[in-house]
């Protein structure tokens, strides 16, 4: 299959949950070196979306087709007190290999990976803090950390700015501007306008289906 410049094409996606329909016939594309916001109203199947184009969920009806390995960022703000995982742990999760084509790291390049990714979200220093000791915006900023630290081709994020105040936010729209700068192709859910001002396309959802690109 042949799609000059995209990164990730979905076509006619179709998914429910309990006989209830969440995207109905969805088709989208999403090109290298840009960021899309996909913005719409709560239930509108904007997480599910992410959740089937990185892989996590496969669609009822309909294809995905990818360049590489998605590197998704969900939205989880809470950390339970017990789990034992730093958040240099955290972030070299991102390294783990998933497949033939992924490359292997050596130690050195993954330590440093690891601390390049910290130190762009503004995390240096609290590397062996465990998640349960960090805020929510935090937890947000290392999950952040994690799906950059492989500089993936294909970028898919779940509200990466909620819970984080206004710095932290403008900082994470650099963050996705520079990754799209690299050649990746970004897409972000999103309720924050600026972000929605600042992408290169608008997805919009509503009721399971596109309303706008």
């Amino acid at each position: 299959m042949n799609h000059p410049g995209s990164a990730l094409v979905a076509t006619s996606l179709r998914f429910g949950y309990g006989g209830r329909t969440v995207l109905d016939g969805l088709s989208l594309r999403l090109r290298a070196g840009e960021v899309t916001a996909i913005a719409g109203p709560n239930g509108a199947g904007k997480s599910t979306l992410v959740e089937l184009l990185a892989g996590v969920l496969r669609p009822h009806a309909g294809t995905v087709w990818r360049t590489d390995r998605a590197a998704l960022v969900v939205q989880r703000p809470d950390a339970p007190p017990a789990l034992p995982l730093t958040v240099a742990d955290a972030v070299s999760m991102g390294l783990w290999r998933r497949g033939p084509r992924v490359r292997p790291y050596s130690r050195d390049d993954a330590r440093r990976n690891v601390a390049a990714a910290i130190e762009r979200v503004g995390l240096t220093g609290r590397e062996r803090s465990l998640l349960s000791e960090l805020s929510g915006g935090q937890r947000q900023r290392a999950l952040l950390a994690q799906g950059i630290v492989r500089r993936p081709r294909i970028l898919l994020l779940d509200e990466p700015a909620a819970g984080l105040d206004a710095e932290s936010r403008a900082r994470t729209r650099s963050i996705l501007t520079d990754e799209a700068a690299r050649g990746a192709a970004v897409a972000c859910v999103t309720h924050d306008e600026e972000a929605i001002t600042a992408a290169d396309r608008v997805i919009r959802l509503e009721h399971g289906r596109i309303t706008t690109v």
